[in-house]
């Protein structure tokens, strides 16, 4: 017997195919929308076009459409946490957030109301069933997978959704699109924050936190610039530090944030030393699936589309937990997450506090 489900329609091929399939597959589908960010003065969002992407694809499929803003939730839950991280410092990634509590939090709880045995998306990612749970696992299509921004997605929601496009490449899914005449198979993939779109970042951020300028520096203290404020860098960065004639000899990459000083840590060369990190420490680590007690080797993202890199991960009395890299990572970012992983499997992640330079790691061994 079908089941009733709600597909997330975002306006993209990916929510259509996944719509599609389930349709075929025999289940009773409707469509949701979310709209969830409702300021376009500037017309970088495509919330509009998109919901009349999804309005077309709802009609061509048959299925009826829904539409809701979970704007304010997305500001309290998602937006206000990003700004706070900016502030302090740190880069933050709002799409793991948003999983979390937007697409699988209030809106999954809303297809419910509507009578939804589960919700589904258009996501790159495999579910299992296992005897303490549902697994989440990478997508075949390595190249689209999307298990490190769903690592924070509750065990209990994973449970209650489907994500049927886990085992097909995304040119298979376009051209699904195209057989099935959806006017969406060609359109280009959504960039940028999660809601917010592709925009100029810091122009963006500049309205929302007011910059302080502050010195940029070599390691050794030489004076070389001036930042507009530490909140619009990040490490590893290279374009927009401005320095000027006289420090071309190699380009200048974003090594460090001296937040007590406000000054910028610069080192030049793609591979400066001061770059590389030999282990990191996590804030609370959420598990998915049974939590590990003693330390056990896995592989570990600590950014999207990174390879898997060998590690050593040890839990601590605290609910954190230290990491040791087998190779030195390059631009360990605190804000950003550590994802880790058993095969195909995903483990779990969490914020990444603080990176231990590759030189202090291989002391402290």
């Amino acid at each position: 017997m079908s089941e009733p489900v709600i597909v997330g329609l975002s306006g993209g091929v990916d929510s259509a195919v996944a719509a599609l399939l389930l349709r075929d597959a025999g289940h009773e589908v409707q469509g949701l929308f979310m709209s969830n960010w409702e300021e376009d003065e500037d017309g970088y969002c495509t919330s509009a076009q998109d919901f009349q992407d999804a309005r077309t694809v709802a009609a061509e499929l048959g299925i009826a459409l829904h539409r809701a803003s979970f704007a304010r939730q997305y500001r309290e839950q998602v937006f206000g946490h990003f700004l706070a991280e900016h502030r302090a410092g740190r880069t933050p990634n709002p799409d793991v957030l948003c999983n979390r509590e937007i697409k699988f939090g209030v809106a999954l709880e809303w297809a419910q109301r509507l009578g939804a045995a589960r919700f589904a998306t258009g996501h790159y990612a495999r579910l299992q069933t296992h005897s303490w749970g549902t697994g989440l696992y990478k997508a075949r299509d390595a190249a689209k997978d999307q298990s490190y921004f769903l690592h924070a997605v509750p065990p209990a929601q994973l449970a209650r959704t489907l994500m049927p496009l886990g085992e097909f490449t995304k040119s298979w899914v376009r051209e699904r699109a195209r057989q099935a005449g959806l006017p969406v198979f060609d359109k280009p993939d959504s960039t940028g924050i999660c809601f917010i779109g592709e925009r100029p970042f810091r122009e963006f951020l500049g309205r929302f936190l007011p910059g302080t300028a502050g010195p940029i520096e070599s390691p050794a203290g030489e004076h070389l610039g001036t930042h507009e404020g530490l909140a619009f860098y990040t490490i590893g960065q290279r374009g927009g530090l401005r320095l000027g004639d006289g420090h071309l000899q190699q380009p200048w990459y974003v090594a460090a944030k001296d937040g007590e000083r406000n000054a910028l840590i610069v080192v030049q060369g793609h591979d400066h030393p001061l770059l590389a990190s030999g282990a990191l420490t996590s804030g609370a680590w959420h598990w998915l699936g049974p939590p590990r007690a003693a330390a056990f080797r896995c592989g570990v993202k600590v950014r999207y589309r990174q390879v898997d890199e060998p590690a050593r991960l040890e839990p601590c009395a605290d609910g954190t937990v230290r990491i040791d890299f087998e190779r030195p990572q390059r631009a360990v970012t605190p804000g950003q997450y550590a994802v880790a992983y058993e095969g195909e499997r995903c483990l779990g992640g969490a914020v990444i506090e603080s990176a231990t330079p590759a030189v202090c790691a291989a002391a402290a061994a």
